[in-house]
């Protein structure tokens, strides 16, 4: 080889390569945004329907104390567990400063707890985080 001919370039001109890349992000975050907008309008109807039952099935039976925490049937001072699930809506309007249905107000703050202290992997979990999503 000769020292005549300078090497191959094997990357892009990165004058070129950074808006290229820039339009392709850009173009997949709008159809991102596509894709995203009829979903969100899906969440905010599934928000409406959603359940959360209380307490979680696993541990059905068990009775919720003032703080929200499961604690063992017949613990005084402690609510039985609801015999229904709440409803998302009426869930989102009870954590609005109101009431959840078919219960009285010391029952209802203490489910209140019990549902804000839901974690990732139990049930009415996913229900509940999509109560805290902003509505567009």
């Amino acid at each position: 080889m000769s020292d005549d001919h300078p090497p191959k370039a094997s990357a892009p001109d990165p004058g070129v390569a950074p808006s290229r890349r820039a339009l392709m992000l850009g173009s997949v975050g709008a159809a991102a945004v596509m894709s995203i907008r009829p979903a969100l309008a899906q969440t905010s109807a599934s928000v409406m329907t959603c359940q959360i039952p209380v307490p979680d099935p696993a541990r059905a039976g068990s009775y919720i104390a003032a703080d929200g925490s499961v604690v063992p049937a017949g613990t005084p001072g402690a609510f039985p567990p609801s015999s229904m699930p709440f409803q998302g809506d009426d869930v989102r309007k009870a954590l609005a400063g109101g009431s959840l249905p078919g219960v009285e107000a010391d029952r209802s703050n203490a489910y209140l707890q019990y549902i804000r202290r839901l974690q990732s992997g139990t049930s009415g979990f996913t229900c509940f985080a999509s109560l805290q999503m902003p509505r567009g």
